[in-house]
């Protein structure tokens, strides 16, 4: 029994061996159109070569979408596989992450895998289910940021965020996990996250360029609710001079907001300030004198404004790409990569100047869409592109069989595997339709309301003035004018609320 014994705990470690590790690549606020692999506006003005170097050698999933648009319910709805009514983290004003429940992590953690998480967190809580973890507090800095401890201590770490959490990231993998163990590694970025504040070297980036706009800058909000009208966030209105435009003192032309500093310039020490000042002097006094002269039109304003957003926001989003490069250049220099799971995300899309907005929330595509790019050595076939209906709800059940982990009754997301062994083509009984839910919390006055998206339609009611919109994405891509009331789509809205009501009882979503 004895030789029979050690072959067959020699077989059970050759099958752990090859359980596959699992790395999350995971931004903030990170837009689909601001990433080239996905086209738009900016692929060739602001490429992302090291986040498409997944699309090459894997997949690109082109429905891929949040359950709900805000930072830390998304990332509860990744971590448990279900539904924010569900797990209980509906928004990031009241709601505070129950730790005690099961999530992915746990489950690997119980089946031999070695788990942590760096970086940006946002759930109040202390993460659980990790045997090593070190975030941000609350959204995090990125200059000179802290990061929580196990112990509960806080430690400064000089320098820029993005590179701070990848430099983290990397001590792990080479010197802190137990390399007789598969893992599962959380890469959490700040960045591009608002306040948009780059990394030194960037800050001359797209300088003597204007970087294109949307064609929906100047919405009117014509044709849909008269809710679209009352919320805060748009670069028109509701930008501040420093948190938002990094400018200094306080704005004397009406058409900007003041009262909110730039906390980021606060935080930097005297030679990281000097930098700032030389990079961006300049072209702050330019604005002060052309508003005093009377130059600016109430549209240059607004414009100004989004050449001022649109460039940081990219300018953090090169440091993400950048650092993407360093993680996947370390797996390949270390054998890892031929058994590691890459996956980049983010936990919802963004408002790059479309409908005049920048923030998330509302169910248009722009915010409810959210990257998801991954590579799996052996199992996804290089240049997929999916057109699956996919959710965040998704990750943890995938990330389970992945594993070779039973996947629990009571996940509400789906396992992607399936797809991904298929060349992204999604079996016959996937998901016609998928749910979303916003609770409505005062930051932006966004109105609450849930609705489904299906292949060609989306749909929304907003329960305040029970008010439903539609949209037929094929015809109307930039969801322009709610057709809930057009005759000719009668069929389709009786159908579409059909499926709400049966998506919202299959999610065990409370009435009312």
């Amino acid at each position: 029994m004895r030789p029979l014994s050690i072959l067959l705990l020699s077989l059970l470690s050759s099958l752990a061996a090859e359980r596959p590790n699992i790395l999350l690549i995971f931004a903030d606020d990170h837009a689909l159109q601001a990433i080239s692999a996905y086209g738009g506006r900016f692929k060739d003005i602001a490429p992302t070569p090291n986040i498409d170097r997944l699309a090459k050698q894997g997949a690109v999933f082109e429905r891929s979408y949040c359950a709900n648009s805000i930072c830390g319910p998304s990332r509860a709805c990744i971590l448990t596989g279900k539904h924010s009514l569900i797990n209980g983290f509906i928004d990031n004003n009241n709601s505070k992450f129950n730790g005690a429940q099961p999530t992915f992590p746990k489950y690997l953690q119980a089946a031999g895998y070695e788990t942590a998480v760096i970086g940006k967190w946002h759930l109040v809580s202390d993460p659980t289910g990790f045997n090593y973890w070190e975030v941000l507090p609350d959204q995090g800095s990125y200059n000179n940021p802290d990061f929580i401890q196990m112990d509960g201590s806080t430690k400064r770490i000089d320098g820029y965020v993005t590179d701070i959490i990848t430099d983290k990231s990397l001590d792990w993998l080479k010197n802190r996990r137990d390399k007789d163990k598969p893992f599962v590694l959380m890469t959490q970025q700040k960045a591009p996250h608002r306040n948009w504040s780059p990394a030194e070297r960037h800050y001359k980036l797209f300088d003597g360029k204007d970087l294109p706009e949307p064609e929906t800058l100047f919405d009117d909000y014509a044709n849909r609710s008269e809710t679209l009208k009352k919320q805060q966030m748009t670069l028109e209105k509701d930008f501040w001079w420093g948190h938002d435009l990094l400018l200094h003192g306080e704005p004397t032309d009406p058409r900007f907001r003041k009262g909110m500093a730039n906390g980021e310039y606060q935080r930097m020490n005297t030679a990281q300030q000097a930098a700032f000042d030389q990079a961006y002097g300049a072209e702050n006094q330019k604005l002060i004198d052309d508003l005093a002269a009377g130059k600016l039109s109430d549209k240059d304003v607004t414009r100004w404004k989004y050449q001022r957003y649109i460039k940081n926001y990219l300018r953090c989003i090169r440091a993400v790409d950048e650092n993407v490069g360093r993680l996947l250049d370390y797996l390949d220099e270390s054998g890892l990569a031929k058994n590691t799971i890459v996956i980049y995300s983010s936990d919802q899309g963004f408002y790059l100047g479309e409908h005049g907005w920048y923030d998330k929330r509302w169910m248009f595509e722009e915010s409810l869409a959210m990257p998801f790019l991954i590579r799996w050595p052996g199992v996804v076939k290089p240049g997929v592109r999916s057109k699956a209906l996919i959710q965040n709800i998704d990750y943890a059940p995938t990330f389970l069989e992945a594993a070779g982990v039973a996947v629990p009754e009571d996940i509400q997301g789906r396992s992607l595997v399936p797809v991904l062994k298929n060349a992204g083509v999604a079996p016959a009984d996937w998901r016609k339709a998928l749910y979303y839910y916003y609770s409505g919390e005062g930051t932006h006055r966004v109105a609450a309301h849930d609705g489904v998206r299906s292949d060609r339609y989306k749909l929304f009611h907003l329960p305040k003035t029970d008010e439903w919109q539609l949209f037929d994405l094929e015809k109307d891509p930039q969801e322009m004018k709610s057709i809930h009331a057009d005759p000719a789509y009668a069929t389709v809205l009786a159908e579409m609320r059909k499926t709400y009501q049966e998506l919202r009882a299959q999610y065990k979503i409370p009435q009312g």
